[in-house]
């Protein structure tokens, strides 16, 4: 995996830590922890943040990354995403507040922690296997099923994490999320 985009990513995430914001690193960092390596131009972090958290974040990370207060606090208001960029770099980090719902829940209840040795140790939440190939499913059909991308995102992680995923795990979140079709094509087409 590429130490830039990781090491960015956990500079956000160990503000996360330190202000006790459920987190978690999805999109292409995950399916490349789990599925096949490509590159990226930005990461994904889903944050359960409030209001309370908007100073104290901006604070800690306004000296290494362009960040826009007052797009954090609509976002956070309007359970929508914001991104920041970081000033080095120019890495971006997309942040998503999710709205609740049991799959968000069921989400970060499940993230696994990664560590990686850089000049330190550090570590961070990453959406578990099963979570990486439902949001992603959930992408590609919000998005049209027409990237090719978010596709073998998804078959990577399905070929690579082959025999050890939750397939009940994934059958039931995948009725939920209404993409249990795009499941079944998938595993069909790694089989």
């Amino acid at each position: 995996m590429q130490n830039e985009p990781v090491e960015v990513t956990l500079k956000v995430t160990n503000v996360f830590e330190k202000l006790s914001v459920p987190y978690l690193i999805g999109g292409s960092l995950a399916s490349t922890l789990y599925g096949m390596i490509r590159t990226t131009q930005d990461s994904d972090i889903v944050a359960e943040m409030h209001i309370e958290h908007l100073q104290p974040f901006v604070s800690a990370l306004q000296d290494e990354f362009y960040v826009d207060d007052e797009m954090i606090a609509e976002s956070i208001q309007h359970n929508s995403s914001f991104n920041i960029i970081h000033r080095e770099t120019m890495f971006k980090v997309d942040v998503f507040i999710p709205r609740p719902r049991p799959y968000l829940q069921s989400q970060l209840a499940r993230a696994k922690k990664q560590t990686f040795n850089f000049e330190t140790e550090i570590s961070a939440k990453f959406a578990s296997p099963e979570d990486t190939i439902l949001s992603k499913l959930e992408w590609y059909r919000m998005g049209g099923e027409v990237s090719d991308r978010q596709w073998r995102d998804i078959l990577g992680v399905l070929k690579t994490q082959q025999g050890q995923l939750d397939l009940a795990y994934l059958r039931k979140w995948a009725g939920e999320l209404k993409v249990s079709d795009l499941l079944e094509r998938a595993l069909k087409e790694i089989a």
